[in-house]
Formats: structure tokens, C-alpha cells, sequence
């Protein structure tokens, strides 16, 4: 008798009793977590193969091209020389958010001849369901939600029509939507150049039915578009405004906790985070900045490098913020990206210089990664007339493979791309990701900050919108490391979310989990609950920020204590000696000065191209940031060039 018993194996190579009935959490052999990674099977082909239908002695068909993968354990099959139809899926890989990806490739049923391209991170939720549709979910939508899916297929246009995907965006049964973000279900090619104007009669039956406040700026817009006379730049512009103002007439609350632990097994903490101390949550940078640093193993002094990042990246944020608020209008995000890209570039030679002025090679260098959020408090009037002091922007910066999560009631979203091998595989056309992270390799970084020049570095920053309730995860390996995000989000999130939990709380739980489960690296951990709903207790804005120019004795770098927890008072961890020594900051310490290598041409271009940087910027704290962080190699640079600037006595 025929067995109709639904079998998934458990993902753990060493189970000794992998099968398991599909439904179980746990696997009954180990009680490792059963992964169910439910796949889109694209084609003809596949469209016709029925339910219930077993592929390849692996997947099995849910329902119409819909595949669950019963073996999540091992390698997908993939060819040795990749078709061309997967490379534009390779090319935007870094665009997960929105794109799906390619998993791998099955063999069809004997009577066909073609193999079947299989995707993952498609909109299907954990139940093997698609996604709502846009078209459905449209008219149940709010007016900034409405606006927010507009402007992230605008943000979509250009890439895709670089590639001759923009039919891609053109097809109501190929965009879903997960909550806020708006996702592909495939990637369509077309040999036909479409234009702004193809965008604005698709969205014209969208518009027609749009909510009331937002109804007329909309369909001015589309008619703009469709008039085939205005170029994207200026619809990016009006839609961009129109985004912020309908934004702002929510409310934002915030409230953030950070906490860095050294972890069961290591004697250092390597890892820096902002907020950590219950001084931090005082800072007039709270709750608009969260930051998490992780110093890379093998890297002396990687404790130092964080430190000094998170202690740099504060004097250049808090500089940026200032100039903001002074700003007459709306600073458009093109131009905070630039910003933000050009503080980070700054933070990079802090710790870059600090390796040449010590001359250290190699693995010697100190390095770290980092990732960063910043909610930027902007002025702007509101679509009904009112003026708003938040537009409820959110800029997202990292480099390495620390990461951010947006967490919801419903759902766990990635935000990050890590700088590792195997991304790079991907971005580059050689690999599949699933192939590629096979590599004994694969998690060894390919970029941080202070291993290479600035210039050399490519930064991912990218700007969201605060439109509903929700948690922003930032934490380093420590946590992300074997899906630990994945799997236990929803025993810490949910309960903060619906008031069972406090934030602080959260963040130590969290951290004495994975210090159980697998404490062998340093573990940080920065949450911050943002709150949009009108339902909330407390429709109050934060204080303002004030922020005044600081003086010298303020910008000294000092480095602080870690601590265990950001909030209750916990046992201090200290540097190591030899990395304080690094720091060079306590002037009564007995160390042998390290001789200053001698400045080859080259390298004073450099440094007066990272000058011009901080000049144009428009940021003189940066200049005094890096005359306080590095003062030899700044009174290098001024007495190389007597005219630019003065050495510090």
C-alpha cells in the first residue's frame, strides 16, 4: 500500500532521523527547526503540472507553480554554465527587498525537455500563500501607503529599464505587496523601450481610485506622466513631497534600547553600540541614531576600530542633523545619501589613518563593520495644510555584514546585503547564491571600514518611509549568525509590539538567548520601536533637537564602558590593555611613541581630497572631528600645507 504521508526532511546534516511529517515545527529527531522554503516555479511547463504532483523526487507542487522544497538541507541543482535568462536576477540580487531570487533548476517531467527556473524570496508567505496582490490590496490601503508603493516602483524604473525589464513593473499579476514593500514575482524581459509616459497610463486606473487627500496631487502626477513632457527627475521630486507630507500627518513616537555583550566564549568584546549606556539614552542625538560596529576577527585592535566609529560616525551625524534643520526646505534623500556616504567615508580614514600612523599591515590593520539608521527629523507641511516637525524618514547606511531587520506583528523582513564572497559571487554572475554559499569561504567579508581607502569602498544607503508600527533591528553576527533572527523574532518582537515586553527587556532576552544557544562570538543588539498608529497612548513628538556646535573639550574622544545592558546598571567590561594602548588617548600612559611614516605625494593628495570632502559637505565639525580623532595625521596634513590649515598645538 502507497504511503500518502507528506514527508519533509529535517536541515540538519547530522540528524540521525531526518524524516518528519510536513506541518511539524521541530524536527523529532533533533528538534532542530524544519525549514519550509516555498518556491515559484516559473514557465508553461510548470503552469500545467497538477497539485499534489512530486518533482524530482524533492519538490512538491502546493498548488499552480507554487513548490515547496522537501529537501531545504541540500544543494539545489544548477547548471555549471548559468543560462542568460538568471543573470539580470544575479545583477539585482542586491535588491532582494523588491526582486526575487534564483534558487536552483529541476528537471521537467520525462515527457517535456526543459528545465524549470525555480525562485526563493518570492512573495509567498510561510503558509506557501501568495501575497496579497496590489491591484486587491490597493483601495484598503492608506493614503501614504498608496503613495509609498508609487514611489518604490519609480525607485525600480531606472534599474529595470537599464536592463529591458521595465515590463517587469507593467503587469498587474506580477506586483504583491508585504505590508509596506512592494514585490516581484518575476522578472520579464522585453525588447520594447518603454517610457515614463508606459508607467503613467498603468497607473492611471490606480489613481482614479485613490484616497481623498492624496487624490488630486496624484492625478496631476500621472497626467504629467502621461503627457510624455516631464522628465523623472521632477515627478521623483513631486511624488517624493507628496510622500513626506502624507507621512507626516501620522504620528512618531520612539524609543530605543542597545545592549553589546561579549558573548560565553570570547575574553574581549569586539562589538560597539550606540545607545549602550544609560548616559547614551541621554545624548541629543536619541532616538534618532542607532549604531552597531563589530572589530573583525583577526584584526588586532578590532575593539578599537569599532569604538572609534561609533564615537566618529556620532560627530559627523550630529553635525549632518544641524545643517538639516537649518535648511529652509525639504533636503531631497539623493542629496542625504551623499551625505551620509561621505560621513561614512570620513569615518573609514579616522580608522584607516590610525593603522598608517601606526604602520600596521595586513591582518595587523584594525578593522570593523558597521551599520547604522538614522530617522531624520525633517519640517513639512502636511497634505491637509498643518505643519509636521518629523516627515518620518528612516536612512539605512552599512558596509561588512552586521545587518537591520524591520520587524512587524506579521512579518520579519531583511533589510541589509552582507559584503561577504558569496554576495559577491552573486553580483557578479558567477554563482548561484545557494551554490555559492556552499564555499568553505563564503562568510569571509569583502569590504569594512579602515581595510581600504575610502574611495575603494561601497557603501549601501538606502532611505524607507516610517508608515506603520514596527521594530527596527540592528545587531551584529552574533545574533544573525544560524538564522537566529528568524527563528526566535517573534517570541521577543511580539510582545514589546503589543506592550507585554519592554524594549530594554527585549534586548537582554534576546542576547541571553543566543549566549544559551551559541555565545561563541560578541553579540549586539540596538532595537527601536517606532509608532505610527494614532491608537497610541502617547501621540506626543520627541523634544527637538538641539544641537549645538560642540566645543573642544566635548569632541575629545573618549571612549565608554561597554555594558551587558543598555538600561539597568550591569558589570563593566573594559578594553583590552594593548588596545587601549591603541587608542593613544590617555596622555599618561608610559608607551614608545610609533613613528609617523613619511607622507608619499600620493597619500597628501588623498588627504587634502578628504579635506575638499569635509569642505564641500558643508560640515566644519568634520574638520574638528578629524583634528580631534587623529591629530598626527592632521598636523601631517597642515604642515604639508601651511595655507589650508594649522596644526593643533
Amino acid at each position: 500500500m502507497t504511503s500518502t504521508r507528506r514527508i519533509i526532511y529535517c536541515p540538519n546534516p547530522k540528524c540521525n532521523y531526518p524524516i518528519n511529517l510536513v506541518g511539524d515545527k521541530l524536527c523529532t529527531g533533533c528538534q532542530t527547526p524544519l525549514v519550509y522554503r516555498y518556491l515559484w516555479a516559473t514557465g508553461t511547463i510548470a503552469e500545467k503540472i497538477p497539485s499534489g504532483t512530486k518533482i524530482a523526487d524533492r519538490y512538491e507542487v502546493i498548488k499552480q507553480q507554487i513548490w515547496l522544497d522537501t529537501e531545504p538541507g541540500h544543494p539545489s541543482n544548477a547548471p555549471a554554465e548559468l543560462p542568460k535568462k538568471v543573470f539580470p536576477y544575479l545583477k539585482l540580487y542586491q535588491e532582494q527587498l523588491h526582486f526575487p531570487q534564483v534558487y536552483g533548476f529541476t528537471t521537467t517531467l520525462p515527457e517535456n525537455g526543459d528545465d524549470i527556473l525555480l525562485l526563493e524570496n518570492v512573495p509567498i508567505d510561510d503558509t506557501g500563500k501568495l501575497y496579497p496582490n496590489m491591484i486587491n490590496a490597493w483601495k484598503q490601503a492608506t493614503p501614504v501607503r498608496q503613495v509609498y508603493w508609487l514611489w518604490q516602483i519609480l525607485q525600480l524604473w531606472t534599474p529595470l529599464s537599464e536592463l529591458g525589464l521595465a515590463q517587469s513593473l507593467l503587469l498587474p499579476d506580477n506586483l504583491y505587496v508585504q505590508g509596506w514593500c512592494v514585490r516581484l514575482l518575476e522578472l520579464h524581459q522585453t525588447e520594447e523601450k518603454l517610457s515614463l509616459q508606459d508607467l503613467g497610463q498603468f497607473w492611471q486606473p490606480w489613481v482614479a481610485t485613490a484616497q481623498t487627500p492624496i487624490l488630486e496631487s496624484l492625478t496631476n502626477i500621472v497626467q504629467q506622466m502621461c503627457q510624455g513632457e516631464i522628465e523623472l527627475k521632477a515627478i521623483t521630486t513631486q511624488l517624493n513631497q507628496l510622500l513626506l507630507s502624507s507621512a507626516a500627518e501620522l504620528p512618531l513616537i520612539l524609543q530605543v534600547a542597545g545592549a553589546t555583550d561579549p558573548g560565553t566564549v570570547m575574553k574581549h568584546n569586539e562589538d560597539a553600540c550606540y545607545p549602550c549606556t544609560p548616559g547614551d539614552l541621554e545624548d541629543d542625538l536619541q532616538p534618532y541614531l542607532s549604531i552597531i560596529c563589530d572589530g573583525i576577527d583577526g584584526h588586532e585592535g578590532g575593539e578599537v576600530a569599532s569604538q572609534l566609529a561609533v564615537q566618529s560616525l556620532k560627530l559627523q551625524i550630529r553635525a549632518l542633523l544641524k545643517d538639516v534643520a537649518e535648511q529652509p526646505k525639504i533636503v531631497p534623500p539623493e542629496l542625504l545619501q551623499q551625505q551620509l556616504e561621505a560621513s561614512l567615508r570620513v569615518v573609514n580614514n579616522v580608522i584607516w589613518s590610525r593603522n598608517d600612523e601606526q604602520n600596521r599591515q595586513g591582518r595587523e590593520r584594525m578593522a570593523t563593520t558597521l551599520v547604522m539608521a538614522l530617522q531624520v527629523p525633517q519640517r513639512v507641511e502636511t497634505v491637509s495644510g498643518s505643519e509636521s516637525d518629523n516627515a518620518h524618514e528612516l536612512y539605512l547606511a552599512s558596509v561588512g555584514d552586521s545587518r537591520a531587520y524591520w520587524i512587524t506583528a506579521n512579518y520579519c523582513q531583511l533589510l541589509t546585503i552582507d559584503d561577504d564572497l558569496a554576495m559577491r559571487e552573486v553580483r557578479l554572475g558567477r554563482s548561484l547564491y545557494r551554490q555559492a554559499s556552499q564555499r568553505p569561504d563564503a562568510n569571509a567579508l569583502t569590504q569594512a571600514l579602515g581595510t581600504k581607502e575610502a574611495e575603494s569602498l561601497r557603501f549601501a544607503v538606502k532611505r524607507f518611509i516610517l508608515e506603520e508600527d514596527g521594530i527596527l533591528l540592528l545587531c551584529s553576527d552574533g545574533l544573525s549568525d544560524s538564522n537566529w533572527v528568524e527563528k526566535s523574532w517573534q517570541e521577543y518582537i511580539i510582545p514589546v509590539l503589543i506592550g507585554q515586553l519592554s524594549l530594554e527587556d527585549a534586548v537582554y532576552n534576546w542576547i541571553e538567548l543566543v549566549k544559551e544557544k551559541n555565545g561563541t562570538d560578541n553579540i549586539s543588539v540596538v532595537l527601536t520601536l517606532y509608532r505610527t498608529s494614532k491608537a497610541s497612548l502617547v501621540p506626543i513628538t520627541p523634544t527637538p533637537l538641539a544641537l549645538a556646535v560642540s566645543t573642544s573639550e566635548e569632541l575629545a574622544t573618549t571612549i565608554p564602558e561597554l555594558t551587558t545592558s543598555a538600561i539597568e546598571a550591569t558589570p563593566v567590561l573594559s578594553l583590552a590593555a594593548s588596545s587601549q594602548a591603541l587608542l593613544n588617548l590617555d596622555l599618561s600612559t608610559e608607551l614608545e611613541p610609533v613613528p609617523l611614516p613619511k607622507a608619499s605625494p600620493a597619500k597628501m593628495l588623498v588627504m587634502v581630497a578628504g579635506l575638499l570632502v569635509l569642505l564641500l559637505g558643508g560640515t566644519s565639525l568634520g574638520v574638528l572631528a578629524w583634528r580631534q580623532l587623529n591629530p598626527q595625521s592632521f598636523n601631517q596634513m597642515c604642515r604639508q600645507f601651511p595655507g589650508v590649515c594649522s596644526p593643533r598645538n
